[in-house]
């Protein structure tokens, strides 16, 4: 098997469960058993089925409010990865155009987005969470903004350094000798150079994303009730732990699992796209 192939490989086991998240987020309201907001409290904290008072009808339990277990976690793989893509994608396109734009002019812009960069770095991340949905209210479009925020910073310093390099090159300098624009140079010559670091800093930001997300929610500054989501179950099973173990297990194995994916992933691509490691990994 070559290195190639054997790459491929490793990256199609972590996407197991990564493409299970997806799919069951994707067929939530076809999948999900029950309604994930339908209480019954007379089925309250019903145990998983395979213990003794358990029942089919309710695979993994329900919560303090009899509410389907399973059907939420469906459910909030839905707003829990639908968030983190969100704000990853918003997050990169920021971050790597202030990285590309910086890194090409330098200067004065470069000098201000530098400083701006640390000052966010030094901010604890939690408190400027607070800070902006305090202002600006709880919900998800802030919610996604805010962790947008706080993902843009990795992006802007490690695209910034790579163009910094790239733009003394040849075919750069060519390029601007024969009279092309700036936009021209930047989107058509230097962007495709950063384009699969820019991929795989947003594999590592879905994973990183999703525990920020579940974190806000846990401290009731993310999803709000109703809504169903990772982070809030946890929140809502924080002082059934003992009681009743189920209703915080799964959310934190599902949040688990999925990040631990995702960082596979992200490490796979990284193997795959850097041309530094492709030599080493077909001579395996």
């Amino acid at each position: 098997m070559t290195g190639r192939r054997r790459a491929l490989l490793l990256l199609l086991l972590p996407l197991i469960p990564v493409l299970a998240a997806i799919l069951a987020a994707t067929l939530a309201p076809w999948v999900a058993p029950h309604s994930p907001t339908a209480s019954r409290l007379s089925a309250r904290l019903t145990p998983p089925a395979w213990q003794g008072q358990g029942t089919v009808a309710q695979l993994f339990g329900t919560d303090l409010l009899g509410r389907d277990v399973l059907s939420r976690l469906i459910w909030g793989a839905r707003i829990s990865l639908l968030i983190a893509l969100a704000a990853t994608i918003l997050g990169a396109a920021v971050g790597s155009l202030l990285g590309l734009v910086t890194g090409y002019y330098r200067g004065r812009v470069d000098r201000v987005v530098t400083k701006l960069i640390d000052v966010q770095l030094a901010f604890p991340f939690v408190l400027l969470a607070i800070a902006v949905i305090a202002v600006a209210g709880p919900s998800i479009p802030v919610l996604v903004v805010v962790l947008a925020i706080g993902s843009w910073v990795g992006h802007a310093r490690i695209v910034r350094g790579l163009v910094l390099g790239l733009r003394e090159r040849e075919y750069v300098q060519a390029a601007k000798a024969l009279g092309a624009g700036t936009p021209r140079v930047i989107f058509r010559h230097l962007l495709p150079e950063v384009l699969s670091v820019i991929l795989v800093l947003a594999t590592f930001d879905v994973g990183r994303i999703i525990i920020l997300e579940s974190t806000l929610s846990f401290l009731g500054l993310g999803v709000q009730p109703p809504t169903p989501s990772w982070g809030s179950d946890l929140r809502d099973a924080a002082a059934y732990v003992r009681q009743a173990w189920w209703i915080a297990a799964f959310p934190g194995l599902a949040i688990m699992i999925v990040v631990l994916g995702v960082n596979l992933v992200g490490d796979v691509l990284r193997d795959i796209l850097d041309p530094r490691t492709v030599p080493a990994t077909r001579q395996a």
